[in-house]
């Protein structure tokens, strides 16, 4: 393989942003790379740039042309005239490489200095309560997970399985994935909701490979509410597609749906981020070339009629697949007409009379070997396998539970530079080796790289308060990996929001604050970078936002189970006092001072901001054990890089059926 930086080294830059060029290069490598390895093998890839340029223009213009500008300037205005094409399309690309695609130039470096990860004597009781507490919340996490996968209970199972005879979710997933763990995103949406618990949301949605090609799923759960969709599944499925946008994923759907919950059409029918976004982004996603399939398994009525009839290819199972607008009930009350399922809408119709599905199965069996068969003609490459030599930790992961706070008054105290995110990193990087940027300058923020399995990252650590000079240290370092194509890893634990300025120096102190968090901000925002988070602890006010919060659009969101999400902490607020203590404006006076919260407040801001509530709501994207951290984060950084590998052939229209 070649460098580009030779390549770019022959065009005299001009002084300013060069961000265009850059994709430019990587554009033209990936174009001539074939052509190089069979006839070029000895020769310098520019002689082959040169050779095929002069070709196409006479020699006296680009004589006069080549005094003026360079080559590398030449190559760009003529690209820019191809049609169809330009600039926009490789945006999305890394801003530079100029390091070798060869493996062993991607080998972990040994020379970073190795973390002491060690827990003094002194602060084990620390320790030891937050691993009390950890045990608990996980034992909680345990039953609630449990209680997910058994979908609508032993009863709906049962119908679904024996008198539909149709495979239970878990099960088709199985026989479609390859036989390897798949990354599940938010298992626990849906309990817990205003309008009932709906478990999973009534479809499981993750990513796994089929073929070794990682792919994001979308499978509909008929043993919850018959497959009825309500407001959290909609959510649920936009989330997912919006993961396959980003990271150019294929996507695959498992169609077995009721339609929408009529009670609620207010909340799933009307608005931009409802039910019809979920076909736009079909439409849009097949038009950006993200390739997407559906396997008609069940019942699609209404608006799940939609998903495989906009999907680029499907199939459908005889005698248990159907897909109509309105069923046989609907034709029986308007039309008076006896109609059964199958003649109304069933595999053998759709497949040789409406052309709706492009394959015919007899069984579920034979369906997902048909969609893994169709996955190996997308042509998508799976990840190259890379020689990546990773180091397991030095410190085991499982006392990771006893490093996750319980609260900000337990989390490990920094004063004897005992830095809990410099802990929690040895036990996650390769070998607890990790380099770390600015270590003596805004010391409550943690900077630097590791490799996670391999992977090289940017990590940004809270380590305390997000004062002025930990913003602008946090501000610079992601720009370099911005600038760099480094993807960045957050581990969120923000301190409770800090007391209004009691003088003028203070409020001089909060401003500067105020202005350094909003230069990192913006660069967190523009950091065109894969962008992982981690909340490890607290995720409270502005400071999540500067920790790439769930505002800030992360790639991947993940709690652990102790975390806490909310404006404020709740558990640094004081309490209204009974009433009769204060009377009259005195006690008007103190409630404006102190600004106090009533109990009742408290004790919903309580159960609003735990990892729980938040994940029940979709606003992350599920929780994940500390001790699975490093494996999650290694997982989600393969599954990011697929996209490097994969072609960009954006078309002006999706593929239309018939």
């Amino acid at each position: 393989m070649w460098s580009p930086a030779p390549l770019c080294a022959l065009g005299r830059r001009r002084r300013g942003p060069s961000a265009p060029l850059q994709p430019l290069t990587r554009l033209l490598q990936r174009e001539y790379r074939e052509k190089i390895q069979r006839e070029y093998r000895e020769r310098p890839p520019i002689h082959l740039l040169e050779r095929e340029y002069r070709e196409k223009i006479p020699i006296h213009p680009l004589q006069r042309e080549y005094r003026q500008k360079s080559l590398t300037r030449l190559l760009q205005r003529e690209y820019r005239a191809l049609p169809g094409q330009g600039w926009g399309r490789t945006q999305h690309l890394s801003p530079r490489c100029f390091v070798s695609n060869n493996p062993k130039s991607r080998r972990n470096p040994k020379t970073f200095p190795v973390l002491d990860g060690r827990v003094p004597a002194v602060y084990r009781h620390v320790f030891e309560e937050n691993l009390r507490n950890s045990e608990a919340v996980i034992q909680r996490y345990s039953e609630l997970l449990e209680r997910v996968k058994k979908g609508g209970g032993e009863k709906a199972i049962l119908r679904h399985t024996q008198r539909n005879k149709k495979l239970f979710v878990r099960e088709r997933l199985r026989l479609l994935l390859d036989h390897e763990d798949f990354l599940e995103l938010s298992p626990l949406a849906g309990l817990d909701m205003p309008y009932g618990d709906v478990p999973a949301a009534a479809c499981l949605t993750g990513i796994g490979r089929i073929c070794g090609v990682w792919c994001v799923f979308i499978a509909s759960d008929a043993t919850v509410k018959g497959g009825t969709i309500y407001p959290i599944g909609v959510k649920k499925q936009l989330r997912a597609q919006e993961i396959a946008m980003e990271n150019r994923l294929l996507s695959v759907h498992l169609v077995d749906s009721g339609g929408a919950f009529l009670p609620l059409q207010s909340e799933l029918f009307p608005d931009k981020l409802h039910g019809g976004r979920i076909f736009y982004n079909e439409a849009i996603m097949s038009a950006m070339g993200i390739p997407q399939v559906a396997v008609v398994c069940g019942s699609c009525v209404a608006g799940g009629a939609y998903v495989p009839t906009m999907a680029e290819e499907s199939v459908i199972i005889d005698k248990i697949g159907t897909l109509f607008l309105a069923g046989p009930p609907l034709v029986k009350a308007a039309t008076g007409e006896d109609v059964s399922p199958e003649e109304l809408g069933g595999a053998r119709l759709h497949s040789q009379v409406s052309g709706c599905s492009d394959h015919f199965a007899a069984s579920e069996e034979e369906a997902y070997e048909c969609i893994r068969n169709v996955v190996s003609t997308l042509n998508c490459d799976p990840v190259p396998e890379e020689d990546r030599e990773s180091d397991s930790p030095l410190y085991s992961p499982e006392e990771l539970l006893g490093l996750a706070p319980l609260d900000y008054s337990c989390t490990l105290p920094v004063k004897l530079s005992l830095y809990i995110s410099l802990q929690i990193l040895s036990r996650l990087v390769d070998g607890s080796r990790f380099q770390e940027f600015k270590a003596a300058y805004g010391t409550t923020l943690v900077t630097g790289f590791g490799h996670v399995e391999g992977h090289l990252v940017g990590i940004v650590a809270n380590n305390g308060e997000l004062v002025h000079d930990a913003a602008l240290k946090g501000s610079h370092f992601v720009q370099l990996c911005g600038q760099r194509g480094i993807p960045i890893l957050f581990l969120q634990n923000t301190a409770p929001q800090p007391a209004g300025p009691a003088s003028i120096s203070q409020a001089e102190a909060h401003s500067n604050r105020l202005k350094a968090q909003a230069s990192m901000m913006a660069a967190v925002a523009c950091a065109a970078v894969p962008k992982i988070t981690i909340v490890i602890g607290g995720c409270f006010g502005s400071d999540s936002y500067v920790m790439c919060g769930r505002s800030f659009s992360p790639n991947f969101l993940f709690l652990w189970p102790n975390a806490r999400v909310a404006l404020v902490d709740p558990r640094h607020l004081p309490t209204v006092p009974a009433a009769g203590d204060w009377a009259g404006e005195e006690l008007e006076l103190k409630q404006l001072k102190a600004k106090p919260v009533p109990f009742s407040a408290l004790s919903r801001l309580e159960e609003e901001s735990s990892a729980f509530y938040s994940s029940s709501r979709l606003w992350d994207d599920g929780i994940i054990l500390p001790q699975d951290s490093r494996k999650v984060i290694a997982q989600c950084l393969e599954i990011m890089e697929q996209k490097k590998s994969q072609s960009v052939s954006p078309h002006p229209h999706p593929i239309i059926r018939m």
